[in-house]
């Protein structure tokens, strides 16, 4: 089982998020996607990725 991330680390992806999406411009929406697809790949789960999917949609 994994362990969770503490909250530096959550400062320090949002961070690095934050920039990435910066830097795209008028791609960020492709980049997000692109990044959502290989985060897909790298957990290997779609009943967890579709998880979390309906829990960023949450109170958007």
């Amino acid at each position: 089982m994994s362990q969770s991330m503490n909250m530096t680390d959550l400062e320090r992806v949002y961070d690095r998020l934050a920039e990435a999406i910066d830097c795209t411009g008028h791609n960020s929406e492709l980049f997000l996607v692109k990044l959502a697809l290989l985060a897909a790949e790298s957990l290997n789960d779609i009943e967890r990725f579709d998880a979390l999917i309906e829990s960023a949609v949450q109170d958007l």
